[in-house]
């Protein structure tokens, strides 16, 4: 082959190939809660119950042997002690709403899984070195603040996190175009941050997982 056009070859075969590395990732919003109206009322229900802070209420759809973590210590007793659904500030309310708010998907006939960043995350991408967007033209800034500069908006976007960088509260850190730029915090979720999986049997739903991590 001429050399010429061997090197014009690989020029080319470079680009494309730096082209598809900087390929946007994007997850997409997803909620398949009203494909069953049964369960869609049954939801509604628990948002209700979220927003009232209903401890007894909440307890009655808790599976007596829900799953609550990885080491074994599980069933509603042990979900009791670790949330105290009874103090109107446990920190439940606000992770099982956040939860729902996140729509989810149906793993079969009888069991929801919530949320959609959980569930439809994408095999080929690490949950712990990345993050999903969840909104519509989120603004990327140059530092933790409001009054810093906007670098970039995105839009449901996977993003890479940035670890290693100044830990500021409200705000996560990211890797854009090889520089660390920060995000609001409400508006990007890890993928093994907590969910939920709601089962049907014995005539009802209740909830049967509640755990974050991996």
């Amino acid at each position: 082959m001429d050399r010429r056009l061997l090197f014009a070859a690989v020029v080319i075969g470079t680009y494309f190939a730096s082209v598809a590395a900087q390929q946007v990732r994007v997850l997409q919003p997803v909620d398949e809660a009203a494909r069953n109206p049964d369960f869609l009322a049954f939801r509604n229900r628990l948002k209700e119950i979220i927003a009232k802070r209903d401890s007894a209420a909440l307890l009655e759809i808790v599976h007596p042997d829900i799953k609550i973590g990885f080491g074994g210590n599980d069933g509603i007793k042990a979900f009791r002690e670790e949330w105290k659904p009874h103090e109107r500030a446990s920190m439940l309310w606000k992770e099982l709403g956040d939860v729902l708010k996140l729509g989810g998907t149906f793993d079969g006939p009888s069991s929801f899984i919530a949320p959609y960043t959980f569930s439809r995350w994408p095999d080929a991408v690490d949950a712990f070195d990345f993050g999903a967007v969840t909104g519509a033209r989120v603004r990327i800034r140059s530092a933790p603040s409001l009054n810093a500069a906007t670098i970039k908006t995105v839009s449901y976007e996977i993003l890479e996190l940035a670890p290693d960088a100044k830990a500021v509260e409200g705000w996560t850190a990211v890797k854009l175009d090889a520089t660390t730029a920060y995000i609001n915090s409400r508006y990007i979720r890890s993928a093994v941050d907590y969910r939920a999986m709601f089962s049907f049997s014995e005539g009802r739903w209740r909830m049967v997982l509640f755990l974050a991590g991996d």
